[in-house]
């Protein structure tokens, strides 16, 4: 019987060392990403737009500057901005230490449980930046571009990026988004003339914006998502949902203060040959389209929770005030003009509107059922000289 309990004893703590040694062996996260960035304070609110500012929520994993919107950076107080991190990741300055944001961004670095790694993320409260508008016109010629930049050498200078000059000559990154970093998914050494949405020299003035539908190799056949349409539109791309809800990558938008008339431009279009669905099935009845239509929406919902819309409820979320779309994209090789006009579904509240609780989206597209992985390969829209006209203020009051 002693000799029994002795049995049971040794396999209780062989058992009990066994696990332990497999905690200790459990290796720490080498992750070190912000995954949502807030301010605390009712007495803070006033500094912001709207309550929902105070905010960054999902930061997505290739992105490393985070810009709250305040009505004027130089009357900030100190502020206490606290973060969701990776587990086990540790932050500096420390997380919830009040800073001075009034005099520029501050550089925060998140560094891993196994602190092996690490990235530098940019913090700041900046006025709103938006494109110069010019006699109620907001104009956008595509002159500026670069290849992206990203603190992950493998996948920095690979893809075309556009940005914008703001009203006071300032950069603007946050106008244009596309799919090219869900690309680089499916084909990792492509170059970047190769991508879905590439600048091209020979516009209609000067630069362009090139949108090609793309085949997505073995990777798209695996997920069955063959096709890559190429993409322009205002918003944010987030690439964390690339493998599972592709529609979610598209987050539609930017916020504005005025509200869109019509919007014009120039465009020149050439369907690709072999019409495929999500399959890779060919399907000869059919002939590719582009598409390029606008969305303007509430961005906060009754809860005064930020919205954004996504390519799964663009053109059927409740919070649309109204829609544009070209309705025909013949088929040319010379530039040609296209217009839209907005199509009012729910009148615009002035003082919501002057808080920013508004946004736009903008979006252009070389296989029109592309967000389907439906299309033509080879299917090129070219767009430029786009300009937004909006209504006289003085209709919104």
């Amino acid at each position: 019987m002693i000799q029994l309990s002795m049995k049971r004893s040794f396999c209780f703590l062989s058992l009990l060392f066994l696990l332990t040694s497999c905690f200790k062996d459990e290796p720490k996260n080498m992750e070190c990403d912000i995954l949502e960035a807030w301010v605390e304070g009712d007495d803070l609110s006033s500094h912001f737009f709207q309550q929902s500012d105070m905010r960054i929520a999902n930061v997505p994993s290739d992105v490393h500057q985070l810009a709250f919107t305040v009505k004027s950076q130089a009357e900030l107080p100190l502020l206490k901005v606290f973060f969701s991190i990776t587990p086990g990741a540790t932050i500096v300055p420390a997380n919830g230490s009040a800073q001075d944001f009034s005099k520029g961004p501050v550089v925060y670095t998140v560094t891993s449980e196994d602190g092996a790694y690490s990235r530098r993320y940019t913090v700041s409260f900046t006025n709103p930046a938006k494109p110069a508008v010019e006699e109620s016109k907001m104009k956008f010629d595509f002159e500026h571009y670069e290849l992206n930049k990203d603190e992950k050498t493998v996948r920095s200078n690979r893809y075309y990026v556009w940005y914008e000059e703001s009203a006071d000559g300032s950069r603007n990154d946050n106008v244009w988004a596309t799919g090219n970093g869900g690309f680089i998914l499916a084909k990792p050494n492509a170059q970047p003339e190769d991508y879905p949405s590439v600048a091209d020299a020979n516009g209609y003035e000067g630069a362009c914006v090139r949108l090609t539908t793309r085949d997505t190799g073995s990777w798209g056949q695996t997920f069955k998502k063959p096709i890559a349409a190429g993409n322009l539109f205002f918003g944010e791309f987030d690439p964390q949902f690339a493998f599972t809800n592709t529609l979610l990558t598209t987050k539609m938008g930017i916020p504005f203060d005025e509200e869109p008339a019509k919007v014009t431009g120039y465009y020149k279009y050439r369907p690709g040959e072999v019409f495929t669905d999500k399959d890779g099935l060919e399907h000869k009845d059919r002939v590719d389209a582009p598409s390029i239509y606008a969305v303007f929406y509430r961005n906060q919902n009754a809860q005064g929770e930020k919205v954004v819309l996504h390519g799964d409820d663009i053109r059927t979320n409740e919070l649309i005030v109204s829609m544009a779309e070209v309705a025909e994209l013949p088929a040319t090789d010379e530039w040609k003009p296209f217009e839209m006009t907005f199509k009012s579904q729910t009148p615009v509240n002035a003082e919501q509107l002057k808080n920013r609780g508004y946004s736009m989206a903008l979006v252009f597209s070389s296989s029109k059922t592309g967000d389907e992985f439906v299309g033509a390969v080879g299917s090129t829209l070219y767009i430029d000289k786009v300009e937004i006209t909006f209504k006289p203020k003085e209709e919104n009051q």
